[in-house]
């Protein structure tokens, strides 16, 4: 399985977006060996990787970052 780590459209499934951290290549999408290694390498029309192998066996899973949470401190009295 494969993950998102740049914002891409998928120009080889009628442009589907890819966000970072979703999961590539979406349910019911098959791809080639060929396609995966020119999106996790520099051979793309961005010139950079745009997705990286994810590690099953670790139990990683391609999902969304949480962006971080905003505190705001109280103002001293």
């Amino acid at each position: 399985m494969y993950k998102v780590i740049r914002f891409f459209t998928d120009l080889q499934d009628d442009e589907h977006p890819y966000d970072v951290g979703n999961t590539f290549p979406r349910e019911g999408i098959e791809v080639t060996e060929e396609r995966l290694a020119e999106l996790a390498g520099p051979s793309n029309r961005q010139g950079v990787p745009l997705i990286e192998l994810v590690d099953e066996d670790k139990g990683e899973e391609a999902v969304p970052e949480e962006k971080p949470k905003r505190t705001r401190k109280k103002a001293a009295e």
